[in-house]
């Protein structure tokens, strides 16, 4: 299963890591598929690190009103150029904000600590040119 993710700046292709975070895709795939992403912003970007998402009051502290679990004993939990991960406040807080990973050199405290359930496969040039307040207008899941 894959997913669209449609940007101000262009669309980046994901390819999910269904077998590692089986539950985590399945979240981000139902908010997606309900129109939860459409419209919210990129709140939150650190050059050289990350940018963030998924915060439906575009402050950062926001969610879908509910908690998941981490999922961190698969084999692909290793934050890279690409990696979609799970934003949380604590172990098994995240809801619905996320990450995208702008590459590995700021981000091995990351691994084991916040779910890996994806990878940008098509349209990493994307990640590198999303600025705060860059809209996330739609995210289409590509069922194979």
């Amino acid at each position: 299963m894959q997913a669209k993710i449609n940007t101000d700046k262009g669309d980046m292709l994901v390819e999910f890591y269904e077998k590692d975070a089986p539950k985590t895709v399945a979240n981000f795939v139902k908010l997606s598929k309900d129109g939860f992403y459409n419209g919210l912003t990129f709140h939150r970007v650190i050059p050289n690190f990350v940018i963030q998402g998924g915060c439906p009051d575009g402050t950062g502290a926001g969610g879908p009103g509910y908690a998941i679990d981490c999922e961190l004993d698969g084999e692909n939990q290793y934050h890279d150029k690409g990696v979609l991960s799970m934003a949380h406040a604590g172990r098994n807080t995240g809801g619905s904000q996320f990450f995208v990973c702008h590459s590995r050199a700021q981000t091995s405290h990351l691994d084991r600590n916040h779910t890996c359930f994806g990878k940008v496969i098509e349209g990493t040039d994307i990640i590198d040119q999303i600025t705060a307040g860059d809209k996330i207008n739609k995210i289409e899941i590509i069922e194979a």
